[in-house]
């Protein structure tokens, strides 16, 4: 299979180098016109979690959300 296509690409010069400068007009228009919108999340990643618990946000904070966050990390719990 290999020595086929290159005995096609020996033969057929004018035909290759035809492909690949289509193919890097098509890359370069690709390049130009495709919208690029990769603005980069550096914000913390956030984990919403709901419960019922009859305490203040506080004690909820140190007693499930900090041990989560911890583990998480692998940061020791301080």
């Amino acid at each position: 299979m290999i020595n086929r296509i290159i005995d096609f690409s020996v033969r057929h010069k004018l035909a290759v180098l035809t492909a690949i400068a289509v193919a890097c007009i098509a890359g370069w228009w690709a390049m130009v016109t495709v919208p690029v919108d990769a603005i980069p999340d550096l914000s913390d990643t956030q984990v919403i979690i709901y419960s019922r618990w009859d305490r203040s946000p506080d004690i909820l904070e140190d007693q499930v959300t900090y041990p989560i966050v911890s583990a998480m990390l692998g940061a020791p719990p301080g």
